[in-house]
């Protein structure tokens, strides 16, 4: 496949939108149309989810509350809303109740940047529909999805709680693996596109989506968003079967459903950025977009492509949920630091060596791109699936042994192995300091009670 030469433009170019007609009643009224369509979409992703994971499972799901379940999501609202809420007593309470917000709010701000159609006219003013956009709005999305781990760091730590802390710490980690991965896959889409502005994005995607010729960090993307927002394989911060609820596990009612709400909006945010940057943003698919004239790419039709497409990215995830299990956690750093930074580091490279290449050739950049971007799949598909090199079990022959092999009356290490287990029927755990501290007080008692006793006589 061949496409004319492709001209990069100044990566500090301005963005495509042109804002200069607007006025603050045309920000307050995208503002809330923001805040509502969000709102609206975190209650039927509820819904859906459960939907779809039922349908999954050959279950029914939620179908008792109104037509198919709809209002099952209003339920739960409603019944948040009206739980009692609790505080902790040893509870920093000042952070205890603003964390909450920082990650409410932090997901709220990235559709600010997000462009859902060319312009149109809205009370007769012609403004494009998206509420802002500069030349750095990729830099700013990144910059405040790593400024909402704060709030689940800071919920974790002021809440005082052993498996809070943990939800925190475990969060953080988490999101600074991942967004390195995420970052670097973007970097490439700002090469190819020439700008890091959201709008420009768009129209450079006029012919091709970079979801298809940049497949690598779109792969790569994909796996990073879902690590990011918490989500299954990857809600290692949460971990009910470990951790109980993570971060959330002190928080009850509104405090709660902050926390809740935040989530599902962060699952829009991702889809939302993998739709503009990868899928084309809010141009019709190829083929409609070649009805009369384009059409579909004009007036508020662009809306149903862009929702469409965030409900797209949407499924994928809840597919996920509803296929994988959840990863060991040196498992989970190791896809990160071991596989995904390197790979995306690799295709940054390649990409910035073919746009150098280009500067002395005639040869199309989607075209080169399509060749590296097939080898590159190859090697990662290759690098996922080969298998490790199993290390050969170490044999203890001084240990004694059972009849049916196992060590008796030994102490076991439960971490000898890289990772924590618990121990087998006939192994025991050495004794915890607490413990030892517990027996030695003990026996200093039962020492001193004799001579005590000789002492009163």
């Amino acid at each position: 496949m061949m496409f004319a030469p492709m001209v990069v433009s100044d990566p500090t170019a301005a963005p495509a939108a042109d804002f200069s007609n607007d006025t603050w009643w045309i920000w307050v009224i995208k503002a809330l149309a923001i805040v509502v369509m969000l709102l609206v979409f975190v209650l039927v992703a509820i819904w859906a989810e459960r939907k779809v994971l039922a349908r999954m499972q050959t279950r029914p799901g939620p179908n008792v509350h109104g037509p198919m379940g709809l209002l099952q999501s209003t339920a739960d609202a409603m019944k948040l809303l009206l739980k009692e809420d609790i505080n902790l007593k040893g509870a920093d309470r000042f952070v205890y109740l603003l964390a909450p917000f920082i990650a409410a709010l932090c997901a709220f701000l990235i559709y600010a940047v997000i462009p859902f159609g060319p312009e149109v006219s809205i009370f007769g003013v012609e403004t494009p529909l998206q509420l802002a956009d500069s030349s750095v709005s990729v830099l700013y999305i990144l910059g405040i999805t790593a400024l909402g781990v704060y709030g689940i760091v800071l919920g974790g730590w002021s809440s005082n709680s052993t498996f809070p802390l943990l939800g925190a710490v475990r969060s953080s980690a988490q999101v600074i693996s991942y967004e390195l991965a995420m970052a670097l896959a973007l970097v490439s889409v700002f090469l190819v596109s020439g700008s890091a502005s959201t709008s420009q994005i768009v129209a450079s995607q006029d012919r091709l989506w970079w979801g298809i010729v940049l497949l690598p960090a779109f792969l790569i993307y994909l796996v990073s968003m879902v690590g990011e927002v918490n989500r299954l394989p990857f809600d290692l911060p949460e971990a009910e079967g470990e951790l109980v609820a993570g971060h959330m596990v002190e928080y009850s009612s509104m405090k709660f459903a902050w926390f809740f709400l935040a989530e599902y909006i962060n699952m829009f945010n991702v889809s939302a950025i993998a739709a503009t940057l990868f899928l084309g943003g809010w141009r019709a698919p190829w083929g409609i977009e070649l009805i009369n004239d384009g059409m579909f790419n004009e007036g508020w039709w662009p809306i149903l492509w862009m929702v469409a497409k965030i409900w797209l990215v949407m499924f994928f995830m809840f597919w996920l949920r509803g296929t994988l299990l959840r990863f060991r956690y040196d498992q989970f750093m190791n896809l990160g630091w071991k596989i995904l930074i390197p790979a995306a580091l690799v295709w940054l490279v390649a990409v910035a060596v073919v746009q150098g290449l280009l500067q002395f050739s005639d040869v199309d950049l989607r075209t080169m791109l399509f060749v590296l971007a097939g080898f590159f799949v190859v090697v990662l598909v290759l690098t996922l699936v080969w298998p490790e090199k199993k290390k050969e079990p170490e044999t203890e022959t001084s240990a004694p042994t059972g009849t049916d092999g196992v060590v008796v009356d030994s102490e076991f290490d439960a971490f000898a192995g890289g990772f924590p287990v618990p121990p087998m029927p006939g192994q025991q755990l050495p004794p915890s300091p607490r413990r030892r501290l517990q027996q030695a007080g003990t026996a200093t008692q039962t020492k001193s009670a004799p001579a005590q006793e000789a002492t009163d006589e």
